[in-house]
């Protein structure tokens, strides 16, 4: 492993525009959107220069890292400070910058009118630091700094418009929620250090063939609460959907690209944890499969545009979170999936903005129709990333997915069927929902109020989203040509022995996928394109669709099982706390002011008192000698 200087500036660039912005107040604020985009920008330059230095190296000595300075040295607990450079953090670290500089340029337009422009790209610019500090940290203690940098940032641009208490809500419960799930990341490391002496990666990997299967389950399930919190997965999913309360660009970026996709991450980078641990991997293909078809199905019924995106995130991250649970076959598929996702989503996410900014900010889909006429750049975008979610060859959906719903299905005997029929009928349902918005947004007649005058977006939003668009095209094909990223990545995984099973043939689960894929699109075409659409949601829904409106009660459950549960716990601990212990203080207050009381009253400065009192004690000490003598 070679070390590097240069590291530092990915994360100081983006980190530095921040604090200017931050500090610098209103004084920065004809200029500051142009310094966050161009140091976004830089940190994205010095990303591709590493790229290029590391292509140029070999296999062995890709990795660089760079220790910054002492950090933490108390008794057998020591820590670096440093940063780690290889084939996976590089991915991510080109995806979080250049999807992050392109919503940069997007906000630029996007945030124009509003007053607080220079605070929101301040945010964006702390945001872009703290998740490469999280892909770049060398130890889970580094990593965890920047995994709570990212909440931080989520949570102030998620309620960026807190003026509206619906947003600031929505803020409030993501920041509650993904704590919940940093608690697992907590004791992961806890149980890293008690176990193995070390939290660095190497270290971990190190130990990790020396360590008793039990404690490596423990800290595999404590690192899966931790992906499930922040990467919006089963059973701490139910804050996604809330999260789109904030501008548009945060949903692109945030739960789109980068912050929803640092649960794959983890999994991946711990992928020596759970490889010894099959029992926390395969909660992990259980998690990633449950969510899969929880969010597609909560996708059905959403007539927000950027709820069913969200759903669909949720839906997808579950594809990746199962592909990587599914051990070394399945990591580099997760990432590929990860990577076009990073593409195709943040172009939907952006086109969804660009339909609002056309539509005075309204997001209900049964209100549009049409809208091809009006705004057929967002219109050509947007119909690129829905042909590669939907896995369309040769759009870049095909490549990832069907690799994960090929890896599902040579898992081999029942669990293999499970997975695969899992994975294929979530395909049919993504078909289904993306079709539903692609109908209801731009084709059929008008729905919209005679107040609206629909126009497409001015070029500096346009421009980001035909940028997505081709890699919505494109990046697939150069990802899986030649299993360039599965080479690329294949020496973090190369300790493992790969058993690669066959139940289906690629062609084979090709021919399937498309199928489940057009009768997703029939479905959806026949429902929602020969017959009118209601501008208002009717009320007379099957029980499946009112649950689903409700997604799938979700927010129900966390209130019954855990939210009343812990009001009266806490009622309880209250009045225990009231009752018991500030009472048992006060008894033996009230006994020792009573007792002093009493006492006081010998005390009264009368002779004659004291006189009574001496003839009492001498009469009692006569009367003692008496009964003794006797």
């Amino acid at each position: 492993m070679t070390t590097s200087t240069s590291l530092v500036y990915l994360i100081a660039l983006p980190l530095a525009g921040a604090a200017l912005l931050l500090l610098g107040g209103r004084r920065t604020d004809k200029w500051g959107h142009l310094l966050a985009t161009a140091l976004s920008a830089s940190s994205f330059g010095v990303g591709v220069y590493q790229l290029t230095q590391m292509l140029g190296r070999s296999t062995e000595e890709r990795p660089v890292s760079q220790k910054l300075f002492d950090w933490i040295n108390v008794g057998a607990f020591n820590v670096d400070a440093g940063l780690l450079l290889d084939q996976l953090s590089i991915c991510f670290v080109l995806l979080i910058t250049g999807v992050g500089t392109l919503i940069h340029i997007y906000s630029i337009s996007y945030m124009s009118h509003d007053q607080d422009r220079r605070r929101f790209f301040a945010f964006l610019n702390l945001f872009i630091a703290a998740m490469l500090l999280l892909v770049l940290g060398d130890s889970y203690l580094s990593l965890y700094v920047g995994w709570e940098g990212v909440g931080l940032a989520s949570y102030l641009l998620i309620g960026f418009w807190n003026q509206k208490p619906a947003y600031a809500t929505a803020s409030k419960k993501a920041f509650v929620m993904n704590r919940v799930g940093d608690m697992g990341l907590s004791f992961a490391i806890m149980i890293a250090f008690a176990t193995m002496g070390t939290v660095s990666f190497a270290g971990v990997a190190e130990q990790a063939e020396n360590t008793s299967e039990a404690a490596l389950t423990g800290m595999g399930i404590m690192l899966l609460i931790a992906a499930a919190g922040k990467s919006a997965q089963f059973p701490l999913q139910a804050w996604l959907g809330d999260a789109m309360a904030g501008p548009t660009p945060v949903s692109a970026l945030i739960h789109a690209a980068t912050m929803v996709t640092a649960g794959v991450y983890l999994i991946t980078r711990s992928n020596f944890v759970f490889d010894a641990a099959p029992t926390a991997q395969l909660l992990v293909v259980i998690v990633g499969a449950i969510t899969l078809m929880f969010g597609a199905l909560i996708g059905t019924a959403k007539d927000d545009i950027k709820k069913a995106l969200a759903a669909s995130t949720m839906s997808q991250i579950g594809y990746m979170i199962l592909a990587a649970g599914l051990g070394p076959v399945g990591y580099a598929f997760a990432i590929m999936h990860l990577l076009t996702h990073g593409f195709f989503k943040a172009g939907m996410f952006l086109g969804a903005g660009s339909v609002m900014h056309g539509m005075d900010d309204e997001v209900n889909m049964r209100k549009y129709g049409a809208l091809r006429k009006f705004m057929p750049i967002t219109f050509a975008t947007f119909g690129l990333g829905y042909l590669a979610i939907l896995g369309v060859p040769p759009f870049a959906g095909f490549y990832s997915k069907d690799m994960i719903i090929e890896t599902a299905f040579n898992a081999g005997g029942v669990k293999g069927i499970i997975l695969g029929s899992v994975t294929l009928l979530g395909a049919a349902i993504t078909a289904f929902y993306m079709t539903r918005v692609m109908i209801l947004t731009f084709t059929g007649t008008k729905r919209w109020d005679e107040n609206a005058h629909p126009h497409e977006s001015p070029w500096l939003m346009w421009l980001p989203m035909a940028i997505l668009a081709i890699g919505s095209v494109s990046s697939g094909f150069l990802l899986s040509r030649g299993d360039a990223l599965v080479n690329w990545l294949h020496p973090l995984f190369d300790h493992h022995e790969e058993h690669e099973q066959h139940l289906l043939e690629p062609i084979v689960v090709s021919g399937l996928a498309l199928t489940m894929v057009a009768i997703g699109i029939a479905i959806a075409f026949v429902k929602y394109s020969r017959q009118d659409v209601a501008s208002v949601a009717p009320e007379d829904v099957s029980v499946f669709t009112k649950i689903a409106r409700q997604d799938l009660m979700q927010d129900r459950f966390n209130e019954t099982v855990f939210m009343r549960p812990g009001q009266v716990l806490t009622t309880t601990l209250v009045a225990t706390d009231e009752v018991v212990i500030d009472g048992t203080v006060r008894t033996v207050g009230k006994i020792a002011m009573g007792s002093g009381s009493a006492l006081r009253g010998l005390q009264n400065g009368f002779v004659r008192s004291y006189a009574a009192l001496i003839l009492l004690g001498a009469v009692a000490l006569v009367a003692a000698i008496w009964v003794v003598v006797q």
